[in-house]
């Protein structure tokens, strides 16, 4: 299970030294809700970058448990961007020494070094992103830790704000977006709606690494989204049944970590079930349908294979009428 949040109490740092899978600190504008903002705390003198070092040791803590605290860019409403590869490549440079395992004196989080950055992108221009992803990845190389790479795209594909990033360059994770939008959670039972299928065939056969896992982003309550919510029981159901069909996923996002606190730990709930049911489920079941053949119309129910997998899709993508796999 992993976490896309803004932090908006202390207790989420409580929660995660408890035991959660949480995994991603959010970073806008220099802006972390009522833990650290400009109301109460002071910014490093000539910038606007707020100083939280007391928070350091709550980070640190949470990376003592196992988990892994990355520095989310973006978010929703954001139109940022880049004007230019080497303007992205300047900012890489940024965000690894104020953030990750470089040195600067303005470092907001003290002498925490966080586990990597998440492009959280909905917005803006797509410029720069791959240059800066890859200006990080060279910062990676050698280092002494693992960093991370993650990107929360939408589950329409291909995402029209990191599509042409997560194809260029590797991610570790992506965290798809199964809420506020027409593939969403909702859909989970329509041939011709939810697509989780069609991102795993994205993760084995078109993203630079083959062996990245692909989350379902999920709601933690009815007031996180707009759509795509789902009862904890449902959850659960959707969570172990797509475990079971698809090699490249990984678990479970919710957005976010204090609304999922307060519906009765709903966080809980969904770990608990992916812990009952056990390794990853996932054996490819045998096939002999016909290949995939772009811009024919495959009806609901439909069974097909694609690019030499031996793979049937019944439910998991229905109709077809182009070539859905960005192939």
């Amino acid at each position: 299970m992993t976490w896309s949040s803004y932090f908006r109490a202390s207790r989420a740092f409580a929660a995660l030294a408890a035991g959660l899978a949480a995994r991603v600190v959010a970073f806008d504008n220099s802006r972390f809700d009522n833990i650290c903002n400009t109301t109460a705390d002071s910014v490093f003198p000539g910038t606007g970058l707020l100083d939280c070092s007391f928070m350091a040791s709550d980070i640190q803590t949470c990376q003592s448990k196992g988990k892994v605290v990355t520095l989310s860019l973006g978010g929703g409403g954001a139109s940022v961007g880049f004007q230019s590869d080497s303007q992205a490549e300047t900012y890489a440079d940024t965000i690894w020494n104020d953030f990750l395992g470089g040195s600067s004196s303005t470092r907001p989080f003290g002498n925490a070094v966080l586990d990597g950055v998440d492009l959280d992108i909905e917005g803006g221009s797509t410029t720069g992103y791959a240059a800066f992803v890859t200006r990080l990845r060279s910062h990676f190389n050698g280092a002494s830790k693992q960093y991370y790479i993650t990107g929360a795209p939408q589950c329409v594909y291909p995402d029209a704000s990191l599509g042409s990033t997560i194809n260029s360059v590797g991610f570790d994770a992506i965290y798809v977006q199964f809420y506020n939008n027409p593939c969403g959670l909702q859909v989970f039972n329509s041939a011709s709606g939810f697509n989780f299928g069609i991102w795993d065939i994205w993760a084995r056969t078109i993203s630079p690494n083959p062996n990245v896992k692909v989350y379902i982003g999920a709601p933690a309550s009815t007031t996180a989204a707009g759509s795509g919510y789902q009862d904890p029981a449902t959850l659960a159901n959707i969570l172990k049944t797509t475990r079971n069909r698809f090699p490249s996923f990984g678990g479970v996002m919710m957005w976010d970590a204090s609304q999922a606190y307060q519906n009765n730990r709903y966080d809980v709930a969904a770990k608990n079930a992916l812990v009952a049911a056990g390794g990853t489920g996932f054996t490819f079941p045998a096939c002999t349908a016909n290949a995939f053949v772009a811009g024919t119309n495959y009806p609901g129910s439909s069974q097909v294979s694609f690019n030499g997998q031996r793979l049937c899709w019944e439910c998991a993508l229905g109709p077809i009428v182009h070539d859905d796999f960005g192939s």
